[in-house]
């Protein structure tokens, strides 16, 4: 078993990590970045409508959304955070130091659009691949700075702590402390040791253990099901947000149709051609997310039909074209031109609200151990995101950990013992089985936990998962480590998590609908 030795240990490589890689690196530390695949398979790359760039002088209307958008659950404290220190987030790195292609005007000024839940314009964009023109921008500064190591395909597989991994038994004792991970180098299938000094969760969110998601493959909530095993307080997991708008076909793959469509002038049609939405709140179809979601939820579920439809038809084509070029490519794709025909949607887990409880600068329960982007919560979202708001979650919580952990390391004492050595398994598992596993799994969360949650379905969904569960641990034991092996093994664990808040949580707010009767 290889060990390797650094300062900070970040687990995840969409936005969230790459810019706190890119600011500890700076600040002369050494950084190891993990990803699951290529520098670019990340949710942040993914990300179509674009990013909150507000006037400092609208904070206190931006917070308003927020809460409003939060059925006001979110933490007004974590709220202020963001929509104070916001904009020079966005203007420091993405406009004056990276100088992000986003839209401009003939006069060269920002182009705003509008989503669901905004009062007014307030969002720039690149086209309908806000996500990926970002994330592109970043990575190019991350593999040109020094200091910064990014292993591709490396999974992590546990924590380090000194209580679990120590060689001191006295420190069963101490207070919980992480000292970075085992990780799996998928294309050795070795398992090695990483110690770090600070170790931040930015593994993405959890919408794969879903049986529709509009997210990465393997985000199945690592970052949850790691933090979970060695102590770390978990919050909100109960809020997970179902993006009303996801493309629709038959034996098909779902994939995001960005919010911003309906900013611009789109509406949503049931099968009939009628416009539901606008009898189910006074923002019609620019509703929040999860209204929106439910009442799509409601409308199939009275009508039998598979899907509803995004109308355009208010929209002029060349309009569609130049400002969505992505959704109408990948819709014509798969046999649709939205800019002349209904575009068939449905919803699908998008976000996760909740995750590893963390202050503003990232701090969990457990020392050393820190979480940001959508893997950690400080409340910002309460029960429903905003929309448009995780970019900018990911910059700033990035930002201000990465600023606390240069002070840490600069002044403090870290003990980096070295763990035991990783014993693998010989026999190799089944991949029938595990793809088996998880497509059980995805479909009892979809069908029991899903967008209408009831007692009675979250009993049966607890059942399921709690046998399932038995049946993975013993493919972990008793078989070597695979990427695969790991996501499962994980995927149950969120979900378990995800149904145990749902049920200890009996009030529906925002992304949560419970309904006492099935």
């Amino acid at each position: 078993m290889k060990i390797i030795q650094t300062d900070c240990l970040v687990i995840g490589a969409g936005l969230a990590g790459s810019a706190y890689a890119l600011r500890a690196a700076r600040s002369g530390l050494k950084v190891e970045l993990l990803s699951l695949d290529g520098p670019l398979a990340a949710n942040s790359n993914w990300a179509q409508g674009g990013i909150i760039y507000d006037n400092p002088e609208a904070a206190e209307k931006l917070a308003v959304d927020i809460m409003a958008a939060s059925d006001n659950t979110s933490n007004p404290v974590a709220v202020a955070h963001l929509v104070s220190e916001g904009p020079r987030a966005v203007k420091e790195l993405l406009l004056d130091e990276l100088a992000v292609a986003f839209d401009r005007d003939a006069k060269g000024e920002l182009e705003f659009t509008r989503e669901g839940g905004h009062s007014t314009r307030r969002i720039i964009h690149a086209k309908d691949t806000t996500g990926h023109a970002i994330l592109q921008t970043v990575v190019s500064k991350v593999d040109s700075t020094v200091g910064i190591t990014r292993r591709s395909g490396w999974v992590a597989v546990d924590l380090l702590t000194l209580s679990h991994n120590g060689e001191n038994p006295a420190d069963r004792y101490a207070p919980l402390s992480c000292y970075g991970a085992y990780v799996l180098d998928s294309t050795t299938g070795e398992v090695h040791a990483i110690k770090a000094k600070k170790t931040i969760l930015a593994s993405g969110g959890l919408g794969q253990i879903f049986q529709h998601s509009t997210n990465q493959p393997g985000s199945v909530g690592h970052g949850i099901a790691m933090s979970y095993r060695v102590g770390a307080r978990l919050i909100d997991l109960e809020y997970v947000q179902f993006h009303p708008t996801a493309f629709y076909k038959k034996n098909t793959p779902r994939f995001l149709i960005t919010e911003a469509l309906r900013g611009e002038g789109a509406v949503l049609v049931n099968g009939r051609g009628e416009r539901f939405m606008d009898a189910q709140h006074p923002l019609g179809s620019l509703a929040p997310r999860d209204i929106v979601a439910r009442a799509i939820h409601q409308e199939l579920a009275a009508s039998g039909e598979a899907c509803v439809f995004l109308d355009l038809s208010a929209l002029e084509p060349d309009f569609v074209r130049d400002r969505f070029p992505g959704v109408v490519a990948r819709c014509a794709a798969e046999g649709v031109d939205i800019t002349k025909e209904l575009l068939p949607v449905v919803p699908a887990a998008h976000f996760s609200c909740g995750g590893v409880h963390t202050d503003l600068h990232g701090r969990t329960n457990v020392r050393h151990l820190n979480a940001i982007g959508e893997t950690g919560c400080t409340g910002l979202h309460g029960a429903n995101r905003l929309a448009s708001t995780s970019l900018l979650e990911c910059l700033i919580s990035a930002k201000f950990t990465a600023q606390a952990d240069v002070a840490d390391i600069a002044t403090g004492d870290f003990r980096l013992p070295t763990p035991a050595a990783w014993h693998a398994a010989e026999l190799e598992v089944d991949s029938t089985l595990i793809r088996q596993d998880l497509q059980l799994l995805r479909s009892t969360m979809w069908n029991y936990a899903g967008i209408v949650r009831s007692p009675k379905r979250l009993t049966r969904a607890r059942r399921i998962l709690l046998e399932l569960r038995e049946e993975i641990q013993s493919f972990y034991r008793d078989y070597r480590l695979t990427r695969e092996l790991i996501e499962l093994r994980n995927a149950v664990q969120t979900a378990l998590l995800v149904v145990h808040a749902a049920t200890l949580n009996p009030v529906s707010k925002g992304c949560h609908y419970v309904v006492e009767k099935e």
